[in-house]
C-alpha cells in the first residue's frame, strides 16, 4: 500500500493485476451522491461506454446506509464540497455492514480529513473538480483496491480463526498430557479420533474437553 497523489488526486492504493468483477450483470451499478445536477451529467456522460452504470442518483435526504441497503450498488460515487461528520459516520457504518468501494470527489485538502476517510472505507479520494478524461481510471483504481483489501482483509480473519482454533487445540493437548499420561502425539490423536467419531470439529472437541476439565479441576 502506498500513497499516490497525481494531478489533485491523492489515493492509498494497492492495485491488483486483475480486476475482480463485483457484479454479474455487464455493467457495475453505480450509486452517485450527488446534489449539482451538471455535475450528475458529467459522471454519466463519462461512463455512458464504460462497464459502469449509474442506476441511482441520490441527493443527502435519506441516510446513505439505507440507500445503499434499498439500491445494492456494486460502488459509492460520493461528491461534496467538505464531508462532514455525519458523512464520516455513514461511511463507518457503510464499512462495518455492506462493504463497498467508495470514490469522493472534494475541495477539501487536510490531510487529517483524507486519513479519517480512508479509514472510513474511501478507496479514492479526489481533490477538485470532475474531469470527465478521468473518472473511469479513478473508479477502475478504487475497484482494485477494494479488492484487494478486502481479500487481505478475509486473509486476515482466516488467520486469526486458525491460530485461535490451534490455541484450544494446543490447551487440550496439554491438559491430556497432564492429566490422562498421554504424550502429545497421542493427545491429539485422542482429540481427533473424538471429532471424528462425533462428526464434530477438532476445535470444537478441544472447546468441550477444556469446558469439562475446567468443571471437573475446579
Amino acid at each position: 500500500m502506498f500513497e499516490y497523489p497525481y494531478k489533485g488526486v491523492t489515493f492509498l492504493v494497492s492495485i491488483m493485476e486483475k480486476r475482480q468483477t463485483l457484479s454479474i450483470n455487464n455493467k457495475l451499478k453505480v450509486l452517485l451522491v450527488e446534489t449539482d445536477h451538471h455535475k450528475a451529467q458529467v459522471l454519466e456522460d463519462a461512463l455512458q461506454k464504460s462497464s459502469y452504470h449509474i442506476e441511482r442518483v441520490s441527493h443527502y435526504g435519506m441516510p446513505l446506509l439505507k440507500q445503499v441497503e434499498q439500491s445494492e450498488p456494486d460502488i459509492i460515487i460520493i461528491d461534496m464540497e467538505s464531508p462532514d461528520r455525519d458523512m464520516l459516520e455513514s461511511l463507518n457504518r457503510i464499512s462495518n455492514a455492506v462493504p463497498k468501494p467508495v470514490v469522493m470527489f472534494s475541495e477539501k485538502e487536510d490531510q487529517s480529513t483524507i486519513n479519517q476517510l480512508v479509514k472510513s472505507g474511501v478507496s479514492a479520494y479526489v481533490i477538485g473538480g470532475i474531469d470527465k478524461a478521468r473518472v473511469k481510471s479513478i473508479i477502475d483504481v478504487a475497484l482494485a483496491r477494494f479488492s484487494e483489501y478486502q481479500s487481505l482483509k478475509n486473509e486476515l480473519k482466516l488467520t486469526k480463526q486458525k491460530l485461535s482454533s490451534q490455541k484450544h487445540i494446543e490447551k487440550a493437548k496439554l491438559w491430556l498430557m497432564q492429566n490422562r499420561d498421554m504424550n502429545e502425539n497421542d493427545a491429539y490423536h485422542f482429540i481427533r479420533k473424538t471429532a471424528m467419531d462425533n462428526s464434530q470439529k477438532v476445535e470444537d472437541v478441544a472447546k468441550n474437553m477444556l469446558a469439562m476439565a475446567a468443571v471437573f479441576d475446579g
